[in-house]
């Protein structure tokens, strides 16, 4: 079994400052108290969905985090959304941009659109994918439920890729919450559940806090995909609104070290 790795999806968000930062804490200040302070050992990078990553930012990252902190990078839009027509081009750009974070970058997330349906050519791309970067840790997330086939998992472990286990607001269409691990690495993102998806702007959609009591629940399924991966299980927190994600992530932490499974853990075979 390998190690839980908990963060957010993302960290400097201004309002953040007097939620979890202190009142006037600057921006180049907010990494190393996510780490420092906080105590996280992951963050998922999601910038670089907007913009391709740069290297002077992600030397910045490495330099301001402790040696074995966890970086994963989650794919530009040229990549997922609206694909370049030079996607090979583009790739090797986004590479040459995260280069910097070296044995640090544990993973790369490929966050495919609503409309990213499962067509012949779609699961071609897929394919296409993991030879443009093969070497990297790689993970995909669905977000219509059209893919919520066995089928389509299978895919997943014949190439080695992860699957995201998503929990959103149970919408038709939307991929469903299923713990379900297709390589070695584990992976769970948190997005809330505001039954407004389709209908409000982003920062409305993701402004949802966790109970306990949900986040509970969401701690076994957790802890038996970490005792089945011989590589580490992320669980990141996407409902970033004034501090949530940072607080859900917090609490889930505390709910994970009363299970054995938490933490450096010795390996073993992956069970798909």
């Amino acid at each position: 079994m390998g190690e839980i790795l908990i963060g957010t999806s993302g960290f400097s968000f201004d309002d953040w400052i007097g939620e979890i930062y202190p009142p006037r804490t600057k921006k180049q200040d907010m990494l190393p108290y996510y780490c420092n302070t906080l105590g996280f050992k992951a963050l998922e990078v999601n910038y670089t969905y907007y913009s391709m990553p740069s290297r002077k930012t992600m030397e910045s990252f490495a330099r301001r985090t402790p040696r074995d902190f966890a970086f994963v990078v989650k794919a530009y839009k040229g990549i997922t959304h609206s694909v370049e027509s030079n996607i090979r081009e583009t790739c090797r750009f986004f590479k040459e941009g995260i280069e910097p974070l070296g044995p640090n970058l544990r993973a790369l997330l490929f966050q495919f659109p609503y409309m990213f349906l499962p067509t012949d050519g779609n699961i071609g791309y897929i394919r296409r994918l993991k030879d443009e970067f093969s070497g990297y840790e790689s993970v995909i997330e669905f977000r219509n439920a059209r893919w919520f086939e066995e089928k389509y998992f299978d895919l997943l472990r014949e190439l080695s890729l992860g699957f995201c286990v998503v929990d959103e607001p149970k919408l038709k269409g939307l991929m469903p919450f299923t713990p379900v691990l297709t390589s070695t690495t584990g992976y769970f993102r948190f997005h809330g559940r505001n039954r407004s998806w389709f209908r409000e702007p982003v920062d409305v959609r993701y402004d949802y806090l966790y109970s306990d009591k949900e986040l509970r629940e969401f701690s076994g399924p957790v802890a038996d995909i970490a005792s089945r991966a011989s590589g580490a299980t992320f669980v990141f927190f996407n409902n970033c609104h004034a501090g949530k994600a940072a607080r859900n992530a917090l609490t889930m932490i505390e709910l994970l070290k009363e299970r054995p499974v938490f933490g450096p853990a010795a390996q073993a075979a992956p069970h798909n």
